[in-house]
């Protein structure tokens, strides 16, 4: 397919290369992430340790994320922007706002310790889900087109969160010195390392619901109430410490019920995509774009992961990677057609992301049609 650029027509863009406002982005935060491990550095001895220990989870934790994914992958430039805004800008500014509230208002009207459990409870919650969400709310007005459900806000809520997370542990196994850091690796690190991609996830998900409502109020509430789960959940987790065991577990309790709830939203919305391919891509088969066969494969990772993995069986990884390209264009031109029914797009607009996407599919499946041997269809 050497006159397509595939992964351009995916991302819905005229080439590959990230657009000029995400390459700023990417570099402000990166310059604030590094700001933010200089000033951390300086909290305590054991920054190494603390660093090596945020790190170490955190391949596991993406993986996890990105499997959430792989229905509709979404752009590498926008999943790695989400990562290092949550790492870099949400945290460098938190913690001079966090500081901030704690010595000027808090501890002068409370007293030290009181202060501390004001700033966990009232300030920080705010601060950081807001900080976390300027993000977010960037996606929904600059490329709404990447949010094509639930699942796309949950995955870079998620991304946001474990940036800041990464860069917050960071800090709390620094300060902990040789003596907590074990303790401290086992409560952060262990047991609650997704405390703030969940509550990311919740502002994620109101951002994807109001990319698909209509203009106006329909696209301001689900935000707000989105951030407002987040800062919720966050301050309850914050001050459950303070209230003894019994207030931590119920909270914990309460957030693997918040979790369970958004694996489930990822379900239902991954059947959703599948309906939207059987629905609209049958219309295609007198262009030589789709047959049943391929219709069936779309319809299942597992036989999508298994097509691939026959393609490249017997052609090698291009044309595995033809294939993916195929069964990734089919799942946009699918989604496509339902931001046309619900009036997100125009007709001319349709047209114009509509043709490359054909074109691509055409491409892909001259390539892997010779290859791959389709599964019969289940009964």
């Amino acid at each position: 397919m050497p006159a397509l650029d595939p992964r351009a027509i995916l991302d819905g863009r005229p080439t590959r290369r990230p657009s000029v406002g995400v390459i700023v982005a990417i570099a402000v935060s990166s310059a604030c992430l590094l700001a933010a491990l200089v000033v951390t550095s300086a909290e305590g001895p054991t920054f190494l340790e603390g660093l090596i220990l945020a790190v170490l989870p955190l391949p596991l934790l993406l993986a996890g994320v990105l499997a959430l994914d792989r229905l509709e992958p979404e752009p590498p430039d926008a999943l790695v922007l989400a990562f290092l805004w949550g790492a870099g800008v949400s945290v460098l500014v938190a913690m001079g706002i966090n500081t901030a509230g704690l010595t000027l208002l808090w501890t002068p009207l409370l007293g030290q310790e009181e202060g501390f459990v004001a700033t966990a409870v009232l300030t920080a919650p705010v601060v950081e889900e807001t900080l976390k969400a300027l993000v977010l709310v960037g996606m929904l007005w600059f490329r709404r087109h990447e949010l094509n459900g639930p699942t796309d806000g949950i995955i870079y809520g998620s991304m946001v969160g474990l940036g800041f997370a990464t860069i917050e542990n960071i800090h709390y196994y620094t300060v902990a010195g040789p003596e907590g850091l074990a303790a401290t690796f086992v409560a952060r690190g262990l047991l609650s390392p997704l405390i703030h991609p969940l509550c990311t996830s919740l502002t994620g998900l109101g951002i994807a619901t109001a990319a698909l409502a209509p203009r106006g109020w329909a696209r301001v509430w689900p935000v707000l109430l989105g951030l407002l789960g987040a800062m919720t959940y966050h301050a309850l987790w914050n001050g459950a410490a303070s209230l003894g065991v019994e207030a931590v577990v119920a909270v914990y309790l309460l957030g693997l019920g918040v979790v369970v709830g958004l694996l489930v939203v990822v379900r239902h919305d991954r059947a959703r995509i599948v309906a939207l391919i059987g629905q609209h891509l049958p219309q295609y088969g007198p262009l030589g774009v789709v047959a049943l066969p391929d219709v069936v494969m779309l319809t299942s990772l597992k036989r999508r992961r298994r097509a691939r993995a026959q393609v490249r069986a017997a052609g090698g990884p291009g044309p595995a990677r033809a294939m993916r390209d195929y069964q990734q264009a089919a799942t946009e031109l699918a989604m496509l057609h339902r931001r046309l029914d619900r009036g997100l797009v125009d007709r001319a607009a349709f047209e114009r992301q509509r043709g490359p996407l054909l074109a691509l599919m055409l491409a892909a499946r001259d390539v892997v049609t010779p290859l791959w041997r389709p599964e019969a269809p289940p009964r």
